[in-house]
């Protein structure tokens, strides 16, 4: 064991910012971060030991504990649960032995919930030992547990009916489904690689920054910041030493885009990335990837190396001396709060994922405290694009206010889920036509942190100047329970993906989960929903995007979907007495004070 975490450390240079990759790694070697581990790993990295424990118990997939040989992750998102994820979780259980959050009495197997890994187009899925299962059944889950008994490899398990496209390269190999059903005009368009990079050495950083204003190009994030502008603060921000980062951590339940992007189109990536550097003035790049998509690392990494090969990317890029630009892949491990920039960063140096104080913003005091801009998968890829094709043809797309395309991911109740790139301005009721989506009630638009909308806003269209969205649609049908099947699921994944920093997101964010499941049982009062219109104003005062909006989920269908709140509310106020035990929630503080 040793010897293992001391070539890990060694590997990275001893550099306690590399603390993610370090954990990562040993991990993977030995199942777990043990108690011997993290003391060795704080001796060599020379930080204090409470430092290493405080980031490894941050992360989901980070266990301080055994997990089995095999352990194995099935998501129990919103969309898996609407595939038979209960059958597929008791298949499991009953063939391996144990319950969830157990492992089997042999130490071999080790069953465990997650969040949505990104496969909301092909669930219920799987991920085990780092590769996925996606399209997983009660008897597929039996034969599984089988097979891993009779000792046959994971990937074997997995089989050979690969995905479509890069799926199936040599250094992917997984059966995890690409299912493009729309290729617009501008990710998916063509792509000749390097011609973004030729155009950016032949003008100055400024006249690029001014052609991406000119273009109107908006992050894809969400949030619609402006690119150009963005990257103007960078480049004006003091300091030799800048950093662009590319967020690929897309833990938005419902959520798949930038896995499908990563998958088919890495370089396209990568030059983005590049020519974010050129124009803000930056020699080094991170790509900041979830952990669930562990299984594209070889194949991201020979991309890396082939560009490096082809001189776009290292030194004299594009032929241009003194324009140097790489890129390294950062890995998360599982904390949904990592997709917001500051926490992301915070990630990245190896500490807990949680939202810094801003002022001062990225762009001014960033990854290491230098400039650093943060951008989204698709608005790297949008950038080259209007580099080769120009201003008037991106501003040609879209709407006036809402330029270009955007790639949606679109699950739940229709017969074509996937990925379909749009312009700017389609309506909700276009995009349901598209899918097959039948007998709507419900469309939650930008996952659970977005809005969940009713019929009577379907002819609403996507622009933000109207419906903004980082691209998840998760279509729900009216044979669904929306509170039971929907909203009570969001609101679980909000309690248990808060990172806790901010009061009010750390209490109420379970009391809303409590509050909810009082509801769906039927005892619910009219109070409970005064109450979470005042909890959602004192929300607002969270850090970060994720405390903000995270009863999104109630506040939005008790605005859209009343008469169900209202069908399981008492007649007359309280008649139900609160079920919210004081004592008992506070008893860990007690134990906590008390001491041993």
């Amino acid at each position: 064991m040793g010897n293992t975490i001391t070539d890990v450390i060694k590997q990275y240079g001893g550099d306690e910012t590399r603390l993610m990759d370090i954990l990562i790694d040993i991990q993977a070697a030995q199942g777990y971060l043990s108690d011997s581990a993290i003391t060795q790993i704080a001796r060599a990295l020379g930080i204090p030991q409470v430092d290493v424990e405080q980031t490894v118990s941050f992360y989901h997939f980070f266990a301080r504990e055994p997990r089995g040989k095999y352990a194995i992750y099935l998501n129990d998102s919103v969309v898996a649960e609407f595939n038979d994820r209960a059958g597929v979780a008791k298949a499991l259980e009953e063939a391996a032995g144990c319950s969830f959050g157990q492992v089997s009495p042999d130490g071999l197997i080790g069953l465990f919930p997650t969040a949505c890994i990104g496969m909301s187009d092909q669930e219920p899925a799987a991920l085990i030992n780092e590769v996925v299962f996606p399209r997983m059944t009660p008897a597929k889950a039996r034969a599984l547990v089988a097979g891993l008994k009779a000792g046959q490899a994971v990937a074997d398990l997995a089989g050979t009916d690969f995905g479509e496209g890069q799926n199936a390269h040599p250094l992917i190999r997984s059966t995890v489904r690409n299912n493009i059903r729309l290729r617009g005009d501008m990710v998916f368009d063509r792509y000749e690689p390097g011609a973004a990079l030729r155009r950016a050495v032949s003008m100055s950083s400024r006249e690029i920054i001014a052609m991406v204003k000119a273009a109107s190009v908006r992050g894809r994030g969400g949030a619609g910041f402006p690119t150009g502008m963005k990257w103007e603060f960078a480049r004006k921000a003091p300091g030799d030493v800048k950093y662009i980062f590319c967020n690929a951590d897309e833990g938005e339940p419902g959520t798949f885009k930038d896995r499908v992007i990563l998958t088919e189109l890495p370089g396209l990536v990568f030059e983005g990335m590049a020519v974010a550097g050129y124009a803000v003035g930056a020699r080094h790049g991170i790509l900041y990837i979830r952990n669930e998509y562990r299984y594209l690392r070889p194949y991201l990494e020979s991309v890396l190396t082939g560009m490096r090969e082809q001189n776009l990317l290292g030194a004299y890029i594009a032929g241009k001396a003194g324009f140097n630009f790489d890129i390294k892949i950062q890995f998360g491990a599982g904390a949904y709060v990592c997709g917001e920039e500051s926490a992301l960063i915070e990630s990245a140096e190896g500490k807990r994922g949680e939202p810094r104080d801003r002022p001062p913003f990225p762009v001014e005091k960033g990854y290491l405290q230098k400039p650093t801009v943060v951008n989204n998968v698709e608005t790297l890829c949008s950038v080259v694009q209007v580099l080769v094709k120009g201003v008037d043809w991106y501003n040609s797309l879209g709407t006036p206010e809402s330029k270009g395309t955007k790639v949606l991911s679109v699950s739940g109740d229709c017969d074509k889920p996937g990925i379909y790139e749009i312009a700017w301005g389609f309506s909700v009721n276009d995009i349901l036509k598209m899918v097959g989506a039948r007998d709507v009630q419900a469309v939650q638009v930008g996952g659970p942190s977005g809005a969940c909308i009713a019929p009577a806003e379907f002819s609403r269209t996507l622009a933000y100047e109207d419906l903004a969205t980082g691209g998840s649609l998760i279509i729900i049908g009216a044979h669904r329970d929306l509170l039971k099947d929907v909203v009570l699921n969001f609101a679980r994944f909000f309690r248990e993906e808060s990172c806790g920093s901010c009061v009010p997101c750390r209490a109420l964010t379970v009391m809303a989960q409590r509050v909810m499941e009082q509801i769906v049982a039927g005892k619910g009062t009219p109070t409970d929903l005064a109450r979470f219109v005042e909890w959602a104003s004192i929300m607002k005062k969270n850090r970060c995007g994720l405390g903000q909006t995270a009863l999104n989920p109630i506040i939005t269908t008790l605005r859209n979907f009343k008469p169900l709140y209202d069908r399981r509310i008492a007649v007359g106020d309280d008649r139900f007495m609160p079920t919210f035990d004081l004592a008992a929630a506070v008893r860990d503080y007690d134990e906590a004070v008390k001491g041993p």
